[in-house]
């Protein structure tokens, strides 16, 4: 008897001989035998075919504001919808929702058709945001849902590690109206060892991603472990020969799952802040109480999202700076 609802034949894999699948959805490439899983533990080798054992099943559920993402400039101010399975094609060890990325938590087999309805009930609703686990090991569902809700003229959102293919990236796109991708460092070492990954993959999604859609970029700052100046003012003027628009997230490191490292110094993260901004017009600090979490001009400094309380956006009219002209990659 399957002990799985819902089984889903996955959309990128390769049969091969004896029975064995090659999935095709990330860069691990798994080989996998009969009855085995893949790195993700959601694609299962079921009798010589590939199935998502997560498809259908929403382990987590809530109304979120879209700046919880984060993402600070698409609709700042409204609630969007957030869902998440279980499943991660990456093992970091400082994994801040490992007991639904590397669990199998409880959950509600459902339909994509009644998420979709779900979203558009909701008051001050924009969409959908995948989230929690990582949505490309949700893939099948992600796909199936946000054609759902692209029809009923609602945003879908991502929340991902960016750590993909080419060819199921490109076939998800078109459906996707936004993304806030981790960028957990700027070196392979650390992807390596940390994260059980490669960062060129993290960077081809991020440079493809932008011709398509709203992106974000968030890196979680662990000290002594990506934190050199050297390091980020790599990565800063990396997003920047891409677009110095792009919004990067500072975040704030807590100790969690495998690692127990001190949270990261606020005076740190104040300083690599400064470095960011030498090359992006707009970086913000996560994770901190009482630091400024507004949005101003790149230009003249004009006020132009205010979060100190209720999140409010002023001076900005047609995608633009009403104080200077200046354009502003902010969607509202």
């Amino acid at each position: 008897m399957c002990l799985y609802q819902n089984l889903k034949e996955v959309y990128f894999y390769q049969k091969l001989k004896d029975n064995k699948v090659k999935c095709e959805v990330c860069p691990h490439y798994c080989i996998i035998s009969p009855n085995q899983t893949g790195i993700c533990r959601v694609r299962k080798n079921i009798d010589g075919s590939l199935f998502a054992l997560n498809y259908g099943k929403v382990a987590a559920f809530n109304i979120d504001p879209i700046e919880k993402k984060p993402l600070y400039h698409f609709y700042p101010g409204q609630d969007i919808l957030s869902i998440g399975s279980y499943g991660c094609n990456l093992k970091c060890d400082f994994c801040q929702n490992y007991t639904i990325a590397h669990g199998e938590p409880n959950g509600t087999y459902t339909e994509s058709e009644k998420i979709a309805d779900i979203a558009c009930r909701e008051e001050n609703n924009i969409g959908i945001a995948y989230t929690y686990n990582e949505p490309f090991m949700w893939y099948e569902f992600v796909k199936d849902s946000a054609q759902m809700v692209k029809k009923k003229g609602k945003k879908n959102v991502m929340v991902t590690n960016g750590y993909i293919n080419e060819e199921s990236l490109k076939e998800l796109l078109p459906f996707i109206d936004a993304m806030n991708i981790d960028l957990k460092a700027f070196s392979d070492e650390f992807y390596k060892d940390i994260c059980k990954g490669a960062v060129r993959p993290v960077l081809k999604t991020i440079k493809r991603a932008v011709k398509y859609c709203h992106v974000e970029v968030t890196t979680l700052l662990i000290d002594n472990l990506n934190t050199s100046e050297k390091e980020i003012d790599a990565l800063s003027r990396w997003i920047a020969s891409i677009d110095r628009d792009i919004p990067l997230h500072l975040t704030r490191y807590y100790p969690a799952y495998k690692m127990n490292i001190p949270p990261t110094s606020i005076e740190k993260i104040k300083k690599l802040k400064d470095i960011a901004q030498n090359y992006l017009n707009y970086v913000y600090i996560g994770n901190v109480v009482g630091i400024d979490r507004n949005t101003y001009c790149p230009q003249c400094s004009a006020l132009l999202i205010n979060r100190e309380t209720k999140v409010v956006a002023q001076n900005i009219k047609s995608s633009k700076c009403t104080n200077c002209g200046r354009k502003v990659s902010i969607t509202i």
